[in-house]
């Protein structure tokens, strides 16, 4: 007998994602103007800004194509089966994830962290007033929290999570705005 708990979540996300318009290639080599990602201008330790719909989206550039990030996803506490997990984070994952207050911080490789965006690195630095810490102690700081973790859209999300890394200090810029 199927569990009407399950089934009325994914009636739910079904109608939620009926307004999410995804890309169509949501494993791109390049941004979204055709160009392909350089990550030799990335160092150890820089902190990622990809553009989405509503907000921002933030990792910590760990080398070799690498970025930490924090991701709203239940697969993680679901499955132990970590092919499944490792799989990029599709939207239903995501929204169920925020549902649940349930995150993960991840590796990826730069494509899959952009999703097809552009990248701004650093940006965040002219706007926050603690000065970065060291390149190495943030990407440290990044490969320490991988693993799951809570979330919250406005007090754990992805940029309290690299200002944690980079700043010593967990805020959000983009949350701020929004809690008055």
């Amino acid at each position: 007998m199927k569990n009407p708990v399950l089934g009325l979540l994914s009636f739910l996300l079904d109608k939620i994602l009926f307004f999410v318009k995804p890309k169509a290639n949501c494993i791109s080599v390049a941004d979204t103007n055709g160009n392909m990602y350089e990550t030799s201008l990335f160092k150890r330790g820089d902190l990622l800004e990809v553009p989405r719909t509503l907000f921002v989206h933030f990792g910590i550039y760990l080398g070799n194509n690498r970025v930490a990030h924090l991701i709203p996803d239940i697969l993680p506490v679901l499955t132990c089966k970590k092919a499944y997990v490792e799989k990029v984070v599709t939207n239903k994952r995501l929204v169920a994830g925020v549902l649940a207050k349930i995150a993960s911080v991840r590796v990826d490789n730069v494509q899959d962290f952009a999703y097809g965006a552009i990248i701004l690195v650093n940006s965040m630095d002219q706007h926050v007033k603690n000065n970065p810490l060291s390149n190495e102690e943030v990407a440290q700081r990044a490969e320490k929290l991988v693993g799951t973790t809570s979330y919250s859209l406005l007090w754990d999300n992805c940029e309290h999570f690299v200002t944690y890394c980079r700043y010593g200090t967990a805020v959000s810029l983009q949350t701020d705005k929004v809690n008055i």
